[in-house]
């Protein structure tokens, strides 16, 4: 009996899964050539801000008017631009987003027929530009100027000196507001009136860094915004029968609210629980305006800002609440919506949401920076700017949860930590999409928690021809924009986080690039740099095959042999990696008699090839050996992922 027995051992101690000719090249995933560039004196080599680190400084006032009838804002913003790099400007360009909403512009022409979520619909609006004039050196002139789609030059007749040189431009300006505005802005009609959302709604002056001088990529659509930081004092006349809510904080409340509106602020600042501002069964009526004719002049100011937006509308049911802050801070959330998305499985829990977000988010990563946060209902779909998010009025229940706590985050990423979001949209979109994993499981006991397994990417992975997450978003398909810019950036911090670096070790590093990068300019090789040096890991293979390239994933169990053709003295097993990605393997053997162990191999094991032996100590038969047991890894090819025993 002891010879069959070993007999049919020798027999089946080695099986041997078929292979096709390896694919996998260690040197271009364990490339150390990659990410090598030294540091300098504004970006050191361990990702944080060097000791000379500088950027420009953009403070902002901006006067302008709403006329309701014609849909047009007219306005006068003052920009005092102070140059603080080390260089002499010749000339400044800015910003003038609105002329993408013309049919000569190049965002309608790069269109597909039939549009897109972020294409021109013929509509022909634009900047009106009806004067300009800087004042530098204490000298106002009037300039030479050139507007080159959304870019203006403006071309100086002395240099603006490095270092702290400041100069002053004065521009006069108007457009007419877009019904659809790219779902970045517009106008939503209800029963009760417009909801205006207003956005890009003044010239802005564009970044000059210290990677690219001037970034003066266009605005066509799907690549957001990189602005400079400031200080903005805005002021917005409106017929005086709608409410207005903005970026910042209203400076002059008891102008444009009446007394019973104040108290019930005051009472909502206090208050976990919601307040009504402006009930349902108040929409319109005289009794909720100091006046019931003419105009109101609306002032607000922010700090340390990179943007301001505002809505408005007389439809609006007005509810607000406290937001509680780590060290005993507070800050304030209001909802604006109208009475057809009252409901409390709609935008009745807008304020509840955007509470319990702006909480979670302040805890886990840094604390909410500005005194106020709205959520207004409209025709965008989602959209954030600082301090002042829009989403849509139709959504309800989840969705409404889950575009609230996106768009609110974005407050963080890229509103705090200020990256490029024109070429880099993955450092906002999939840093917040990332968060939302974790914010939705955090609210209210789990209530709109979902599947958010790391399984989820591998289909998207094995598509062909797939762009990479490098990718510029305005040279995304639309159909990969959010694969792309979304959902596999978040998939990979999560993998990061929960399989190879443990989220103790993780949030630290994450908490770390936050902190360092908060109110600055990062680029991508910024971040995966802090990550490294506040891990201790060299995590430059993942950044890698996830960020740069479109690698797939299959670990294959190959081989399981007894050693010496005897249970008692363990088993050897060789697994390969039969794609181009790695990972680590954990790998769980199962014995006859329902005993489990598990092998937790670092990435380490492919530096040298695709095959990787390694000893598990048993001492019975085995039953099954399976790699990745809690399916954890993006594996292209789960078939090859186990061994069973011919002997059961």
């Amino acid at each position: 009996m002891k010879f069959t027995i070993t007999l049919v051992f020798a027999l089946f101690t080695s099986v041997v899964f078929a292979q096709d000719k390896p694919t996998y090249d260690p040197q271009q995933v364990f490339d150390p050539t990659f990410l090598n560039s030294p540091g300098n004196e504004y970006r050191s080599g361990n990702g944080a801000p060097g000791p000379m680190y500088w950027q420009n400084k953009a403070d902002y006032n901006i006067e302008c008017t709403l006329d309701t009838v014609k849909d047009e804002i007219t306005g006068t913003v003052t920009i005092t631009y102070t140059n603080n790099s080390p260089d002499e400007l010749d000339y400044l360009w800015l910003q003038l987003d609105q002329n993408m909403f013309t049919t000569k512009s190049r965002s309608h022409f790069t269109t597909p027929v039939g549009g897109g979520r972020f294409g021109n619909v013929e509509f022909e609006g634009g900047d009106s530009i009806r004067s300009i004039s800087i004042t530098e050196h204490k000298k106002t002139i009037t300039p030479k100027f050139v507007i080159t789609d959304t870019r203006m030059q403006i071309l100086l007749n002395e240099p603006l000196k490095g270092k702290g040189d400041k100069i002053t431009v004065k521009i006069n300006y108007s457009f007419r507001i877009p019904e659809d505005g790219s779902d970045r802005m517009g106008i939503t009609y209800t029963s009760n009136g417009k909801i205006y959302q207003i956005a890009q709604w003044y010239p802005r002056m564009e970044v000059f860094d210290d990677v690219e001088g001037w970034n003066t990529l266009p605005y066509l659509g799907a690549g957001e915004f990189y602005l400079d930081y400031g200080d903005f004092d805005y002021s917005v006349t409106v017929p005086s029968n709608l409410i207005l809510t903005g970026s910042g904080e209203l400076q002059n409340a008891n102008d444009v609210l009446t007394s019973t509106e104040t108290d019930r602020l005051n009472k909502a600042k206090n208050s976990d629980a919601k307040v009504f501002i402006i009930k349902s069964d108040e929409i319109g009526k005289s009794s909720t305006r100091p006046k019931n004719n003419g105009n109101l002049t609306w002032h607000y100011k922010m700090h340390q800002t990179r943007d301001v937006s505002w809505a408005c509308s007389k439809a609006f049911i007005w509810d607000a609440a406290r937001v509680n802050l780590p060290d005993n801070k507070k800050s304030f959330a209001m909802s604006f919506y109208p009475i057809e998305s009252a409901s409390d499985s709609s935008w009745g829990r807008s304020t509840e949401y955007l509470k319990a977000s702006i909480e979670f988010y302040s805890k886990a990563y840094y604390v909410f920076p500005y005194p106020v946060a709205s959520n207004v209902a409209g025709r965008v779909n989602g959209m954030e700017y600082p301090g002042i998010i829009f989403c849509s009025a139709r959504a309800h229940l989840g969705g409404l949860f889950f575009v609230t706590t996106h768009e609110i985050g974005h407050n963080w990423f890229p509103m705090l930590v200020g990256s490029n979001e024109r070429k880099y949209a993955w450092m906002d979109e999939g840093f917040n999409s990332y968060i939302n994993i974790y914010s939705g499981k955090n609210f209210n006991n789990g209530e709109y928690d979902k599947d958010q397994s790391i399984k989820r990417i591998t289909n998207i992975m094995t598509k062909p021809g797939s762009r990479t997450i490098m990718t510029y978003p305005d040279v995304i398909d639309g159909k990969e924009l959010g694969t792309l810019a979304y959902f596999k950036p978040a998939t990979g911090l999560q993998l990061l986080r929960e399989v190879v670096i443990g989220p103790e070790r993780f949030d630290y590093a994450f908490r770390e690039y936050t902190k360092r990068w908060a109110f600055k300019h990062p680029l991508p090789q910024d971040f995966f740099r802090t990550m490294n040096d506040a891990l201790g890991e060299d995590l430059n293979w993942f950044w890698k095959e996830w960020f740069y390239e479109n690698w797939k994933l299959d670990v294959a169990v190959e081989d399981v042999r007894y050693v010496n053709s005897e249970p008692t003295q363990g088993i050897d097993i060789t697994i390969t990696n039969k794609e181009q990605m790695v990972m680590p393997v954990e790998v769980e053997i199962t014995d006859m008699a329902g005993k489990k162990g598990r092998v937790t191999l670092p990435v380490e094991i492919w530096q040298r090839s695709g095959k990787w032996t390694f000893h598990y100590p048993s001492t019975d038969m085995i039953e099954s050996v399976v790699i990745d047991p809690d399916n954890k890894l993006p594996d292209v090819n789960t078939a090859n992922n186990s061994w069973t025993s011919p002997i059961q």
